[in-house]
Parts: structure tokens; C-alpha cells; sequence
């Protein structure tokens, strides 16, 4: 299948996953399944990822062993999922930016949106810039009129496309910042904590933080305002039309079938809307509660987002 034909093509297994009605809620799988996780321990993609799996353990009775397949902004899981049977007993999580800008940056990735079939989002990323509050900056606007006077402002990026993305506000802006592409947020945040940057793109894990006083979120990265930021600007807002904010998804290889995914899409779906688990109370915490999203409307996404990478790429070439 080519790329050209991808839209057409998921939009048929969406009608087609729905039309397969009531009876595809009764799918369980066959065995244990493998779950990867794209992101090192730790992380968001991580924590949410092993939460799910012990409250789909409990309430389901499904046997799911997880595992960190890190590298490459998710390129290394991808690769690795697409090889795997199409049983719906080997499944992923990752972001839409590992079937988006960064299947585009990675050289010869090795993988593409037509070699997955993705079953569901969980949460967004509650994507912001953030700052240490005793620096005394409350927006992003701040942080520019501190580099036009002559600071220099050390940006903590946790990939290439939000690296990209500070490009484009710097050169908006006509300012320059010393930005350091890190190895994800946790790492970022732990620099801005310490001091080794002055600010940086963080993702959720921001949140405690900022209720406490300690942290703010100068600006958001995501399509709308943060839930606990809702008076930091977007980027759309600052004219500047990129979204960098991700969604967290689960993904399975290409062809698993209907039943499969709706009932991975649906058991995830009654994890994550009950608010007694631990993992709809941590994806409420860190992401400001469930976003959930699958089929066409999904293929729809991932569509969206590599066009999305494709302007952005073009724009910093």
C-alpha cells in the first residue's frame, strides 16, 4: 500500500471495525500479550503504559507483559512491532510524532504509517515550555524580551521537532537561543530544575510542579491551551502554526483484525473512564484526564500529522 492510499484504506477499517458491532466487545486475547513501550521507565508513555496493563490484568484478566524497546524517538519499537503476527497479542505505545515527524527525520526509518493498524489514543501530552517561577518569567514573551536585551537563554528540547519548532519562534522573534536537544522530558525537566537550562518543552510531567508553585508553564505547545496553564498562549496564538504536543497511542502491525483492535480500544477505554484506577487517576495528574480517540477519526490524526511534520520540515530546511 502506498502512502497516497493510507487514508482511503483506514477509513474502510474504521467503517469496518464499527459495522463488526456488539459482538467484537466479547474478544479476549488468545495468550499473555506483549506489550512494548517506546519510552525509557520512567517516563509518561511508561508509567501509563505499565498502569494500564496492571488494571487490564485485574479487570480483564488478560495476561500482558510489558517492555521497554527505547531509541530513535520510538523508531526502534516501531520497527521492531511491524515484524510481529498481527494476532492482537504484540501491541506498542508510543506518540504520533514516532508516525509523524520522526519517521520522516530518521534516516531510512525502516517502517511507515502502512505497516501499522493504530487502535486508540490514551491521553495528550499537555505539551509547554516551562521555566522555574523564580525566574520571574510568566510567559514566553518574557523569556524573548530577556534574550533582546542580551540574555542568553539555554532551551531544553526533548526532540528534534520541538527543537525545530523553537527554530521557527526564534526566528519570528528575532532572537537566538542556545538549544540542547535532550533524551526526553524527565530529562529536560530535571535541567530546568537544576538550572542547566533556562527553560524547555516539557510534557505532563510539568504539572506537579506547577501546582506547587515551583514551576510555569510560559506557553503551550498543544492545538489549545493547557488545562492547568489556561492562561499561557498556544503557538497558534503567537501566529506561529505548528502544534508541538503529541498523543500518546497504542498500535498494533498492520492487519490485526477488527475485533482485535476494538476490543484492545475498548478495554483501554474502560481503564482509563474509571476514576478509581491508578491509571485514569495518573493520566488525569499528568495529562489532565483521557483522550481517546480511534478509528477513522485516528487514521484521520496520523494523516494530519504527516502532513503536519511535512510544513514544519520544509519551513526550518
Amino acid at each position: 500500500m502506498t502512502f497516497k492510499s493510507f487514508g482511503a484504506a483506514v477509513a474502510t477499517a474504521g467503517a469496518l471495525a464499527l459495522a463488526a458491532g456488539p459482538a467484537t466487545a466479547a474478544w479476549k486475547p488468545s495468550g499473555p500479550v506483549n506489550f512494548m513501550i517506546a519510552f525509557a521507565a520512567g517516563g509518561g508513555a511508561d508509567t501509563q503504559a505499565r498502569l494500564i496493563a496492571t488494571e487490564l490484568e485485574r479487570t480483564k484478566g488478560w495476561k500482558i507483559i510489558p517492555q521497554n524497546v527505547t531509541g530513535k524517538g520510538g523508531a526502534v519499537m516501531a520497527r521492531k512491532l511491524k515484524t510481529q503476527p498481527n494476532d492482537g497479542l504484540t501491541i506498542g505505545i508510543a506518540v504520533t510524532e514516532t508516525f509523524g515527524y520522526n519517521m520522516l527525520a530518521v534516516k531510512k526509518a525502516g517502517y511507515s504509517a502502512d505497516d501499522f493498524t493504530f487502535v486508540t489514543t490514551t491521553a495528550g501530552s499537555q505539551m509547554g515550555i516551562v521555566a522555574k517561577t523564580g525566574r520571574g518569567w510568566k510567559t514566553i514573551e518574557d523569556v524573548i524580551a530577556a534574550a533582546k536585551g542580551g540574555a542568553t537563554v539555554k532551551l531544553g528540547a526533548m526532540s528534534a521537532k520541538l527543537a525545530d519548532i523553537a527554530y521557527v519562534i526564534q526566528q519570528k522573534y528575532g532572537v537566538e537561543f542556545n538549544t540542547v536537544v535532550m533524551r526526553g522530558g524527565r530529562k529536560v525537566l530535571n535541567a530546568i530544575t537544576a538550572g542547566d537550562v533556562d527553560v524547555g518543552w516539557v510534557a505532563g510531567i510539568q504539572a506537579k510542579g506547577v501546582r506547587a508553585g515551583d514551576l510555569v508553564n510560559l506557553m503551550s505547545g498543544e492545538a489549545a491551551r493547557l488545562k492547568i496553564s489556561p492562561d499561557a498562549p498556544t503557538l497558534g496564538e503567537l501566529g506561529i502554526p505548528y502544534v508541538g504536543g503529541a498523543k500518546f497511542l497504542i498500535v498494533a502491525p498492520k492487519g490485526i483484525p477488527a475485533d482485535a483492535r476494538k476490543g484492545i480500544a475498548d478495554a483501554v477505554a474502560s481503564v482509563l473512564t474509571d476514576k478509581s484506577t491508578k491509571a485514569a487517576q495518573f493520566v488525569q495528574r499528568a495529562f489532565g484526564g483521557p483522550q481517546l480517540i480511534s478509528g477513522a477519526a485516528l487514521e484521520k490524526l496520523i494523516v494530519d500529522g504527516i502532513a503536519g511534520s511535512k510544513k514544519l520540515m520544509a519551513a526550518t530546511q
